[in-house]
């Protein structure tokens, strides 16, 4: 083995031993990992990198040129929870007809080589808060738990744990809970707490809120938070609860429920934002190299150039250079 082939493999096992320390503290990544290249490129097939919702990078899957569309993809990926090809290729879109699943973006730098990069989001169980102790609530939480849901159970006054919950609360707020994971809740009270929960959901900022209860009910129930809630949040709440299948015993009505929340998942999933994400995750801030054309990330470039009253942003000294030589040459917006 040669000592460049020895250092790739130590690099895949730490890169391998962070994949695991940050799965186990739940905390969202996405695996980067070349699976093919066209020279000549600086990244190799098997090359690997772990990008987190910080806009952290670590490892190796390419340059300059590479990484501010990798970035991009992997921000888009923790949003949307989808994995996706990424190639980087001189031709761009204009090029060969693109695969279903790839994404396409210009290798703008002088090199004519080309990557594609497998990019795999590593996110949290999604969260089901359920409220309330009835037959409905106890078989959401079990077909919950059954799905590979985080299932929080929250019973005011409950004397213990309902089979498969996760956690239990003795109350109505989740805290925190909603901005650690993808989350949807369900009420369930059956009248004994409708609106108390209902609002308490809300106001933790949860997506989508499933009540079970008629439509003349969740009528009555509408108006009474209307007077301490914005219509917007209350817009946020489906009832009655889950798909028109017909069912009638708990365990359908559950079903029914979670095939609900299956159908909407890319509507609730969307809206979470992991803890010490960059900006909007779907459409991360950045400029164009105007000599090159290249993506850079405003953030992080360190060659800037300020003329007559704007900011432009290069991928390297050579960029800048030309535009400083002649700025009109090159000005457009970036």
């Amino acid at each position: 083995m040669t000592q460049r082939q020895a250092s790739e493999t130590q690099l895949g096992r730490d890169l391998f031993a962070l994949a695991a320390e940050l799965r186990e503290r739940g905390i969202p990544f996405v695996l980067a990992t070349v699976v093919w290249s066209q020279s000549p490129t600086s990244a190799k097939p098997g090359a690997k990198g772990i990008v987190t919702a910080d806009g952290a990078l670590f490892g190796w899957v390419g340059g300059s040129c590479a990484q501010p569309a990798v970035m991009r993809e992997a921000m888009a990926a923790l949003h949307d929870g989808r994995a996706r090809i990424l190639r980087i290729d001189p031709a761009g879109s204009a090029g060969e007809p693109v695969r279903p699943g790839v994404v396409v973006a210009p290798m703008t730098c002088h090199s004519e080589g080309a990557l594609e990069i497998f990019l795999e989001p590593f996110l949290p169980a999604p969260q089901l808060l359920v409220y309330g102790e009835s037959p409905v609530a106890d078989a959401l939480v079990r077909l919950g738990d059954a799905m590979g849901y985080h299932v929080v159970a929250l019973r005011p006054g409950a004397v213990a744990a309902p089979a498969g919950a996760d956690e239990w609360v003795d109350g109505l707020d989740p805290g925190e809970r909603p901005r650690r994971r993808p989350t949807v809740a369900v009420v369930a009270s059956l009248g004994a707490y409708d609106e108390d929960a209902l609002e308490a959901a809300l106001r933790a900022a949860v997506p989508l809120v499933e009540l079970v209860a008629s439509r003349k009910r969740f009528a009555a129930i509408r108006e009474t938070l209307a007077r301490t809630l914005p219509v917007e949040l209350l817009e946020r709440v489906k009832a009655p609860a889950g798909l028109d299948i017909r069912a009638s015993s708990p365990e359908e009505i559950a079903v029914s429920i979670l095939a609900e929340l299956i159908a909407r998942k890319q509507e609730w999933w969307s809206a979470w934002r992991p803890e010490g994400a960059i900006g909007e995750m779907a459409a991360p801030r950045e400029a164009i190299d105007p000599v090159c054309g290249m993506v850079v990330d405003p953030q992080t470039a360190r060659h800037v150039v300020e003329y007559e009253g704007q900011r432009y942003y290069f991928c390297c000294p050579a960029c800048r250079r030309l535009f400083e030589a002649d700025p009109e040459a090159y000005r457009r917006t970036s």
